[in-house]
């Protein structure tokens, strides 16, 4: 009898049911609240007068907001095709059964067990004009070297570009690489046998074979463009100027630093709407397949 009412008390479905409606309750509830305050005029305090869209009206005649969609746009499209460029390169590579392979996964993956705030510290220094590459170059009696990257406003984003690069190319080469080690051998039979060049074998039908794979290193590096803070805050702080700034960078600030709780949810909410509107597209397309 006692067994029994332990079986019962203790019964999974009800404990897994439970899990899942308070995850709900915490997610959910913290995008409904953002939304419900995006719709206030919030300042420090939170407000529950709904005032309508006015705070999003007011976000998208913010110049610094349309700077820091405009950066997100040119930083997020070099940074997912440069890094699923080099990654999938490092993945061919490794995939070709290189001499010490396991060397060269461990050098490309170890800037994964790094932090994004160590990464930008680090190429802060590298790029600094000041203590970096240029003092270095010059101290080797190069003189005519100038790379002041970092310090120009036309050109700081892509020193986060490159920084980002070689953060994540090591996460898109073990993805690539899983998906390339469960090709069938009797696909690369063939392959060889057509006398296929091995380029022209990776691009024409192995990569278009691997539709779901790449398609899941561009989510997670959209991911990564939509929330980038730490990396901006290490290497720029959204500078020179607002040359830098981001989407998040953008909402943080004036969360914490201007207290503009309405403002600062709106765009945040802005942020959850960009992130569904770019994944629309591949569940779609994934969904019509299946059907």
């Amino acid at each position: 009898m006692t067994t029994w009412l332990n079986r019962q008390a203790f019964r999974p479905d009800i404990t897994v049911v439970i899990f899942f409606a308070i995850v709900a309750l915490f997610f959910y509830g913290s995008i409904g609240w953002t939304f419900y305050m995006s719709l206030t005029r919030s300042t420090l305090l939170p407000s529950y007068e709904i005032v309508g869209f006015e705070q999003y009206v007011q976000l998208f005649t913010n110049h610094r907001w349309l700077v820091s969609c405009l950066n997100m746009v040119i930083f997020g499209v070099l940074y997912i095709v440069g890094t699923l460029a080099f990654g999938m390169l490092l993945a061919v590579f490794a995939d070709r059964q290189i001499k010490a392979e396991s060397l060269f996964r461990t050098i490309f993956l170890y800037p994964l067990a790094v932090s994004l705030i160590v990464t930008g510290l680090s190429w802060r220094w590298l790029l600094d004009p000041v203590n970096g590459l240029q003092a270095l170059m010059h101290s080797f009696g190069w003189e005519s070297f100038v790379f002041d990257w970092l310090t120009r406003p036309d050109r700081a984003i892509y020193t986060l570009v490159i920084a980002s690069i070689w953060h994540s190319a090591g996460l898109v080469m073990v993805i690539v690489l899983a998906g390339l080690r469960g090709i069938d051998n009797d696909l690369w039979k063939a392959i060889r046998m057509e006398g296929i060049p091995i380029w022209r074998a990776y691009l024409q039908v192995i990569f278009p074979g691997m539709r779901p794979v790449i398609a899941s290193c561009v989510i997670l590096l959209m991911s990564e463009v939509i929330r980038g803070y730490d990396l901006i805050i290490a290497m720029t702080k959204g500078g020179p100027g607002i040359s830098t700034e981001m989407p998040a960078k953008f909402a943080v600030d004036f969360y914490f630093a201007r207290v503009n709780l309405g403002l600062a949810s709106a765009a945040s909410i802005m942020m959850l709407v960009l992130s569904l509107v770019l994944l629309a597209p591949y569940f779609l397309s994934e969904f019509r397949r299946r059907t």
